[in-house]
Parts: structure tokens; sequence; C-alpha cells
């Protein structure tokens, strides 16, 4: 059985000189109606799936331009390695140094019955928000699987 491959890119910004405030990543919001009231576990780095005809990196700079609507930035790509879910799929994330505004977001959509078995078919973005957050704020609000890729960010950077 073949599982599942998604990749992304998490920016991360240098704001000061203190170790401990020394830089902010960037994460969304996930949108849709599940994710609406919830903050803790409701962000994540922006990814998303790939097949095998393409690579992870090209997939990582697809995917965020479909989830925030702009060009993935220049600059180098700092590997963070994988993470495999409990469902078996595996994700690859790259840091990259870039600043963006979040209010400049055009977030992609998707589509999903709502209310279950309505029939009634509605467009949601991918994700209603971006910002800006320091680690340790970071950490209590992004989905637990995504936890190492913020580890690692840090250990690379030394902060």
């Amino acid at each position: 059985m073949t599982h599942k491959r998604s990749a992304g890119l998490l920016l991360f910004r240098r704001t000061g000189t203190e170790p401990e405030t020394g830089v902010e990543v960037l994460l969304g919001h996930m949108g849709g109606p599940l994710w609406a009231g919830r903050e803790a576990g409701g962000w994540a780095i922006p990814k998303g799936e790939y097949g095998p005809e393409e690579t992870p990196r090209a997939a990582a700079r697809r995917e965020f331009t479909e989830e925030i609507g702009l060009p993935p930035p220049e600059g180098a790509y700092l590997p963070l390695g994988e993470v495999r879910l409990t469902s078996g799929k595996v994700v690859t994330i790259w840091a990259v140094e870039a600043d963006l505004d979040p209010d400049v977001m055009v977030p992609g959509t998707f589509t999903m019955e709502w209310p279950p078995h309505s029939g009634n078919v509605q467009e949601f973005p991918e994700l209603d928000r971006v910002a800006w957050f320091a680690p340790p704020l970071a950490q209590s609000l992004l989905i637990p699987s995504q936890l190492p890729f913020i580890e690692r960010l840090l250990e690379l950077l030394k902060v």
C-alpha cells in the first residue's frame, strides 16, 4: 500500500537579537466550519498532497501558492525532514526565511457539503487567515503532528 505524501513551506523571519524573541514563523488557520471555533490545534504549516510525478520541493512550492495565493519565496530552502503521521502519511517541510504581509494573502478554496447530509455544497477558504507567531505561541496553536518541524527549525537556527 502506498501512503499519501504531503509537502510544505514553513516561513520564518528574524525579529530581533534576543534568542527567545528573535524569530517568528508563519502559520495558517485551517478554513471551513470544522475549524472555525478552534485556535489550539487549528493552525498548520501551509502544505498539501502530491503524487509520484512531482518532487516534494516542487509540491511544497505549488501548495504554498495554492493555499496562500502568493508565489513561494525565493532563497535558501532549509530541509526540516519528514514526519510520518499515525495515518501513514509522510509530511516533508522546508523552512524559508522570508517576510510576508498576512493581509495580502488570497487563499485557495475547497468545497464540501455543509451542514453534513444537507445536500448543500459550500465553498470555504483552505486557510481563513495567516499570522506570524513567536515559537512558543506557535507550538501551542499548531496541530500536534507538525510540532517537530518547529523544534527542528529552532535547532537549525540555534534559537
